[in-house]
């Protein structure tokens, strides 16, 4: 039953990481000029960290992060590296990132929602949907019998 219930979600919701639809925000116009090159900028790698000073434009004689001291400020290092962002801000911008798929997930399976907009919502640990026929969990930590690292995923649906 369990494998049923996978192949179940899997199907139900594989338009949300549909690589066809992966750029569609940029060539549906919905986004300001400067909201739109700064993102790219941000993909290209040719913000204005650091290390694009000192390598690139020369104008830095040090490309070591402002915030950690240890090691090159390079978009991904600002992003996902830096051990004290890493700490607090990844944590937030992912969860803030999931939420829209948890939201979506959520009105599809019939869960009552407070809020209109993915934005706007806050998941929560556990939310069941009306009936009680799927339970989302979310950022539940999943018991094993051994060790496994990372075992915390971000939604886990349960066909009940």
């Amino acid at each position: 039953m369990e494998k049923q219930s996978n192949e179940w979600a899997v199907q139900k919701y594989r338009w949300l990481i549909s690589e066809e639809n992966t750029f569609l925000w940029l060539s549906k116009g919905n986004l300001k000029a400067e909201t739109e090159s700064e993102t790219v900028a941000a993909q290209d790698q040719s913000i204005q960290t650091k290390y694009y000073a000192t390598k690139i434009l020369n104008t830095e004689t040090d490309s070591k992060c402002r915030i950690c001291q240890q090691f090159d400020e390079t978009m991904d290092h600002i992003i996902s590296a830096c051990p004290i962002l890493a700490k607090e801000q990844c944590i937030r911008r992912h969860d803030r990132v999931s939420a829209q798929p948890h939201f979506n997930i959520c009105k599809e399976t019939g869960v009552e929602l407070d809020k209109n907009h993915w934005y706007e919502h806050v998941p929560k640990s556990v939310e069941t949907a009306q009936g009680g026929k799927v339970t989302m969990l979310w950022n539940q930590q999943v018991q094993t019998d051994r060790a496994i690292p990372n075992n915390k995923p971000d939604i886990i649906i349960r066909d009940n």
